[in-house]
């Protein structure tokens, strides 16, 4: 391996480097039994940025206009407990949230059922931390996802 192989292999990451070397990680989704594409698909991630962006903007929304008064300060503070509260209600009744459902994707347990609201809490409380939800495995799961046995995929 020259020096130009070893800069080539830092730059692409790691998956890239094993993938040259002839590691096979299947497609995303394969460990957990779902289609590599359509309907019940791993959702992507472009996807789900589009998603929550929409739901922190309708947040935003609700918080500046009924509980801030006005002081973007405030509504800032607020738009985080409107988010969790969207989040818990709508994921643990119907499997999305406004923005999920705009983009066409949906939370569902890991045997593709409901997820039932001590899970949905967990992740909730884990999304609003952030820092989970930005550290993903393999299959593009946040952590807030692995810990609440749960899975985004396309509708």
């Amino acid at each position: 391996m020259d020096n130009r192989d070893a800069i080539g292999s830092w730059l692409s990451g790691p998956r890239a480097a094993a993938e040259g070397m002839g590691v096979d990680f299947g497609y995303r989704g394969q460990r957990l039994g779902l289609p590599e594409e359509g309907p019940g698909s791993v959702a992507p991630l472009g996807r789900r940025f589009g998603a929550i962006i929409v739901d922190w903007a309708l947040c935003m929304l609700i918080a500046y206009g009924l509980l801030a008064g006005g002081d973007q300060q405030r509504a800032g503070n607020w738009a985080l407990a409107v988010f969790f509260v969207l989040s818990l209600l709508t994921v643990s009744t119907v499997g999305f949230t406004p923005g999920k459902r705009i983009f066409r994707l949906r939370v569902v347990s890991l045997d593709g059922g409901r997820l039932g609201l001590g899970r949905v809490l967990l992740r909730s409380v884990l999304l609003c931390l952030a820092i989970p939800a930005l550290v993903w495995d393999r299959d593009s799961r946040g952590l807030h996802d692995r810990a609440g046995r749960a899975v985004q995929v396309r509708i």
